[in-house]
């Protein structure tokens, strides 16, 4: 009888321990599955849905809410965009696709004349609030024109005409002596924009104020009508429409200003100006082609 519980004994115990030794591999080869599972190289999301809103070929980029981009047709290992000049002129991009040059969006410049003194009137990056950074005009000279004050750590640069052109945004900055009440007046009640339909801004302006023309410049810069793509503190591009380019151009500051590698190189009547990391910088130097239409 001892023998029988021994033998009784003996099988519960090893009983007991074979169920505990399933539990304690249980419990090790769960999480192991687990961590294995979600390793899997194949393992992936499920694919995203159809989109309810239809995908536009005009759109603003968010964190430059002055900015335009457009999509581009593609073509080889390039792409092409149709642009407009602030005058009205439009041409044909290409480039190679690498550079995204649509991507990086552009923004209008143009210079303007005032009773012999000359202005800008550029597109900030940041939109209204590089110039506003939420505050309040000190007047308003006309319902899409406001005045704002010099900021602090704009150097030499003084008070602020803020236009609004539809969705655009345009700071034309005081420089040296200031514009009077009635020059300021002038500006506000003659210069206008308009929209056209791909989305980019085209400019006119009413005697005595006037618009430079491509290919003029003051203190050796180019101040007629001008396209930047990009900006911040990314790369950056400018086309200038630039009649006899070989001999009149002279390269924006906006471009050889920014303490990093600057070129430029003429294609036809059109100055293309780039900095930006140097590969960057000779890629676009080479490849980029304008036809003006």
């Amino acid at each position: 009888m001892a023998d029988r519980f021994d033998v009784i004994e003996v099988g519960e115990r090893g009983r007991r321990r074979w169920v505990g030794l399933v539990v304690v591999l249980a419990l090790v080869l769960i999480p192991v599955a687990g961590l294995l599972i979600s390793r899997d190289p194949e393992a992936a999301p499920p694919p995203a849905g159809p989109t309810s809103e239809p995908i536009r070929s005009l759109t603003t980029i968010d964190s430059a809410p002055n900015v335009l981009t457009v999509r581009p047709a593609v073509k080889g290992g390039e792409e092409v965009m149709e642009v407009v000049f602030p005058h009205g002129l439009r041409a044909e991009v290409r480039y190679p696709a690498e550079l995204a040059l649509a991507a990086m969006g552009s923004r209008p410049f143009q210079g303007v004349w005032i009773d012999g003194q000359y202005r800008q009137l550029s597109a900030p990056y940041n939109g209204e609030f590089e110039v506003t950074a939420g505050g309040r005009p000190i007047r308003n000279y006309a319902p899409n024109v406001t005045l704002w004050p010099r900021r602090a750590g704009s150097g030499y640069y003084g008070q602020v005409l803020l236009f609004e052109f539809g969705p655009w945004r345009l700071a034309m900055y005081d420089r040296g002596q200031g514009l009077t009440f009635d020059q300021r007046l002038v500006l506000a009640r003659g210069l206008k924009g308009r929209q056209t339909k791909d989305g980019y801004l085209v400019l006119s302006a009413k005697a005595p104020a006037r618009l430079a023309r491509p290919g003029e410049t003051a203190q050796g810069e180019p101040m007629g009508p001008q396209l930047w793509f990009g900006g911040g503190a990314g790369e950056m591009v400018a086309l200038v429409p630039t009649p006899g380019c070989r001999k009149q151009a002279g390269m924006p500051s906006v471009i050889k200003g920014r303490g990093r590698p600057a070129g430029s190189v003429c294609r036809g009547d059109v100055l293309v100006a780039v900095t930006g990391p140097r590969p960057f910088m000779e890629r676009a130097l080479e490849g980029i082609r304008i036809t003006l239409k």
